[in-house]
Protein backbone atom coordinates (compact mmCIF):
# COMPACT_ATOMS: atom_id res chain seq x y z
CA UNK A 1 0.00 0.00 0.00
CA UNK A 2 1.43 3.36 -0.95
CA UNK A 3 1.53 6.34 1.81
CA UNK A 4 -0.76 8.45 -0.14
CA UNK A 5 -3.27 5.70 0.58
CA UNK A 6 -2.70 4.69 3.84
CA UNK A 7 -2.71 8.71 4.72
CA UNK A 8 -6.13 8.47 3.49
CA UNK A 9 -7.46 5.06 4.86
CA UNK A 10 -5.55 6.75 8.33
CA UNK A 11 -7.84 10.04 7.39
CA UNK A 12 -11.00 8.28 7.30
CA UNK A 13 -10.51 5.90 10.79
CA UNK A 14 -9.66 9.08 12.15
CA UNK A 15 -12.48 11.31 11.11
CA UNK A 16 -15.12 8.53 11.65
CA UNK A 17 -14.07 8.24 15.51
CA UNK A 18 -14.02 12.33 15.97
CA UNK A 19 -17.49 12.84 14.31
CA UNK A 20 -19.02 9.87 16.18
CA UNK A 21 -17.48 11.72 19.39
CA UNK A 22 -19.72 15.03 17.60
CA UNK A 23 -22.44 13.27 17.70
CA UNK A 24 -23.05 12.23 21.57
CA UNK A 25 -22.22 16.10 22.65
CA UNK A 26 -25.55 17.52 23.91
CA UNK A 27 -27.12 20.63 22.44
CA UNK A 28 -26.39 22.31 25.95
CA UNK A 29 -22.80 21.06 25.51
CA UNK A 30 -22.43 22.34 21.92
CA UNK A 31 -24.13 26.02 22.74
CA UNK A 32 -21.71 26.15 25.87
CA UNK A 33 -18.21 25.37 23.97
CA UNK A 34 -19.48 28.27 21.06
CA UNK A 35 -19.88 30.54 23.47
CA UNK A 36 -16.40 29.88 24.68
CA UNK A 37 -14.83 29.80 20.93
CA UNK A 38 -16.55 33.00 20.40
CA UNK A 39 -15.30 34.84 23.12
CA UNK A 40 -11.88 33.43 22.69
CA UNK A 41 -11.68 33.34 19.08
CA UNK A 42 -12.75 37.37 19.36
CA UNK A 43 -9.45 38.02 21.48
CA UNK A 44 -7.07 36.23 18.81
CA UNK A 45 -5.09 39.64 17.48
CA UNK A 46 -5.42 37.92 14.15
CA UNK A 47 -9.47 39.05 14.29
CA UNK A 48 -8.82 42.21 16.59
CA UNK A 49 -7.21 44.10 13.12
CA UNK A 50 -9.00 42.26 10.45
CA UNK A 51 -10.86 44.12 8.22
CA UNK A 52 -12.23 41.05 5.96
CA UNK A 53 -12.08 37.70 7.40
CA UNK A 54 -13.18 34.53 5.54
CA UNK A 55 -15.27 32.47 7.39
CA UNK A 56 -18.04 29.73 7.43
CA UNK A 57 -21.29 28.63 9.51
CA UNK A 58 -21.15 25.78 11.70
CA UNK A 59 -23.87 23.40 11.26
CA UNK A 60 -24.88 19.88 13.38
CA UNK A 61 -22.46 19.65 16.02
CA UNK A 62 -19.37 21.41 14.56
CA UNK A 63 -17.65 24.18 17.00
CA UNK A 64 -20.38 27.11 16.82
CA UNK A 65 -18.96 30.06 14.87
CA UNK A 66 -22.74 31.70 14.35
CA UNK A 67 -22.15 33.85 17.86
CA UNK A 68 -18.61 34.82 16.03
CA UNK A 69 -20.14 35.64 12.76
CA UNK A 70 -22.65 38.09 14.06
CA UNK A 71 -19.60 39.57 16.80
CA UNK A 72 -17.52 40.56 13.42
CA UNK A 73 -19.99 41.63 11.39
CA UNK A 74 -21.36 43.88 14.39
CA UNK A 75 -17.46 45.24 14.57
CA UNK A 76 -18.07 46.07 10.80
CA UNK A 77 -15.91 43.38 10.05
CA UNK A 78 -16.47 41.98 6.06
CA UNK A 79 -17.23 38.53 6.59
CA UNK A 80 -16.82 36.73 3.76
CA UNK A 81 -18.81 32.86 4.10
CA UNK A 82 -18.10 30.01 1.28
CA UNK A 83 -20.31 29.07 -1.17
CA UNK A 84 -20.12 25.53 -2.39
CA UNK A 85 -19.88 25.30 -6.19
CA UNK A 86 -20.67 21.67 -8.18
CA UNK A 87 -17.15 20.70 -8.18
CA UNK A 88 -16.42 20.86 -4.51
CA UNK A 89 -14.20 24.19 -5.34
CA UNK A 90 -15.93 27.94 -2.89
CA UNK A 91 -17.21 30.55 -4.10
CA UNK A 92 -17.70 33.54 -1.60
CA UNK A 93 -20.44 35.88 -0.62
CA UNK A 94 -20.63 38.50 2.00
CA UNK A 95 -22.28 37.33 5.20
CA UNK A 96 -25.01 40.59 5.63
CA UNK A 97 -27.12 38.82 9.19
CA UNK A 98 -28.42 35.25 9.89
CA UNK A 99 -31.68 36.48 8.17
CA UNK A 100 -29.51 36.34 4.50
CA UNK A 101 -28.59 32.79 4.85
CA UNK A 102 -30.40 30.09 2.46
CA UNK A 103 -30.37 26.29 3.40
CA UNK A 104 -27.82 24.75 0.08
CA UNK A 105 -26.77 21.30 -0.31
CA UNK A 106 -24.92 18.67 2.30
CA UNK A 107 -26.52 20.51 4.86
CA UNK A 108 -24.64 24.01 4.40
CA UNK A 109 -26.15 27.36 4.95
CA UNK A 110 -25.16 30.36 2.34
CA UNK A 111 -25.24 33.89 2.08
CA UNK A 112 -27.98 35.23 -0.48
CA UNK A 113 -26.13 37.96 -1.39
CA UNK A 114 -23.97 38.04 -4.69
CA UNK A 115 -21.33 35.68 -5.78
CA UNK A 116 -17.41 37.62 -5.27
CA UNK A 117 -15.90 34.29 -6.96
CA UNK A 118 -12.99 31.91 -5.86
CA UNK A 119 -10.46 34.15 -5.51
CA UNK A 120 -12.34 36.63 -3.02
CA UNK A 121 -10.90 34.72 0.07
CA UNK A 122 -7.23 36.05 -1.18
CA UNK A 123 -8.25 39.63 0.40
CA UNK A 124 -8.72 38.02 3.86
CA UNK A 125 -6.86 38.97 6.83
CA UNK A 126 -7.63 36.43 8.33
CA UNK A 127 -9.20 32.27 7.52
CA UNK A 128 -11.23 30.66 9.77
CA UNK A 129 -11.47 26.82 8.35
CA UNK A 130 -13.42 24.44 9.94
CA UNK A 131 -11.88 21.04 10.51
CA UNK A 132 -12.29 17.66 12.75
CA UNK A 133 -8.37 17.93 14.41
CA UNK A 134 -5.21 19.43 14.08
CA UNK A 135 -1.61 17.90 15.53
CA UNK A 136 1.16 19.01 17.46
CA UNK A 137 2.66 20.32 13.85
CA UNK A 138 -0.56 22.51 13.22
CA UNK A 139 -1.68 20.18 10.84
CA UNK A 140 -5.35 19.74 10.24
CA UNK A 141 -7.50 17.30 9.36
CA UNK A 142 -10.80 18.37 7.47
CA UNK A 143 -13.92 16.08 6.38
CA UNK A 144 -12.24 14.78 3.13
CA UNK A 145 -13.81 16.57 0.82
CA UNK A 146 -10.93 18.76 -0.99
CA UNK A 147 -12.67 22.24 -1.01
CA UNK A 148 -10.59 23.92 1.47
CA UNK A 149 -7.22 22.17 0.05
CA UNK A 150 -8.46 24.26 -2.84
CA UNK A 151 -8.82 27.42 -0.93
CA UNK A 152 -5.02 27.07 0.65
CA UNK A 153 -3.46 25.73 -2.75
CA UNK A 154 -5.10 29.28 -4.15
CA UNK A 155 -3.56 31.59 -0.92
CA UNK A 156 -0.36 29.51 -1.57
CA UNK A 157 -0.16 29.96 -5.60
CA UNK A 158 -0.94 33.91 -5.21
CA UNK A 159 1.61 34.13 -2.15
CA UNK A 160 -0.86 35.47 0.10
CA UNK A 161 -1.19 34.21 3.53
CA UNK A 162 -3.21 35.33 5.70
CA UNK A 163 -3.58 33.74 9.43
CA UNK A 164 -4.98 30.19 9.57
CA UNK A 165 -7.06 29.44 12.37
CA UNK A 166 -9.63 26.63 13.16
CA UNK A 167 -12.01 26.39 15.82
CA UNK A 168 -12.29 23.08 17.62
CA UNK A 169 -13.16 20.94 20.68
CA UNK A 170 -10.48 20.28 23.23
CA UNK A 171 -10.60 16.52 22.44
CA UNK A 172 -9.61 17.22 19.02
CA UNK A 173 -5.96 18.73 19.41
CA UNK A 174 -4.40 15.54 19.01
CA UNK A 175 -0.74 14.00 18.85
CA UNK A 176 -0.49 13.17 15.17
CA UNK A 177 -2.67 13.68 12.06
CA UNK A 178 -2.22 11.40 9.26
CA UNK A 179 -0.64 13.68 5.91
CA UNK A 180 -0.61 13.86 2.65
CA UNK A 181 1.54 15.97 0.46
CA UNK A 182 -1.06 18.74 -0.05
CA UNK A 183 -1.81 19.22 3.79
CA UNK A 184 -1.17 22.65 4.76
CA UNK A 185 -0.43 23.43 8.57
CA UNK A 186 -2.85 26.23 10.30
CA UNK A 187 -1.45 29.00 12.19
CA UNK A 188 -3.52 28.46 15.28
CA UNK A 189 -6.08 26.06 16.77
CA UNK A 190 -8.85 28.01 19.33
CA UNK A 191 -10.55 25.38 21.93
CA UNK A 192 -12.55 26.23 25.24
CA UNK A 193 -9.74 25.47 26.99
CA UNK A 194 -7.50 28.02 24.75
CA UNK A 195 -5.36 29.04 22.33
CA UNK A 196 -2.52 27.07 20.64
CA UNK A 197 -0.21 28.78 18.17
CA UNK A 198 2.00 27.06 15.45
CA UNK A 199 5.51 28.47 13.62
CA UNK A 200 6.70 27.31 10.79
Amino acid sequence: MCADTSGKAAKATLRGELLEARRRLTTDDAQEAAAVLARRALELEELAGAHTVAAYVSIGREPGTRVLLDTLHARGVRVLLPVLLPDNDLDWAAYTGPEHLLRAGRGLLEPDGPRLGPDAVLGADAVLLPGLAVDDRGLRLGRGGGSYDRVLARLVHARVEPPLVVLLYDNEVVARVPEEPHDHPVHAVVTPSGVRRFTA
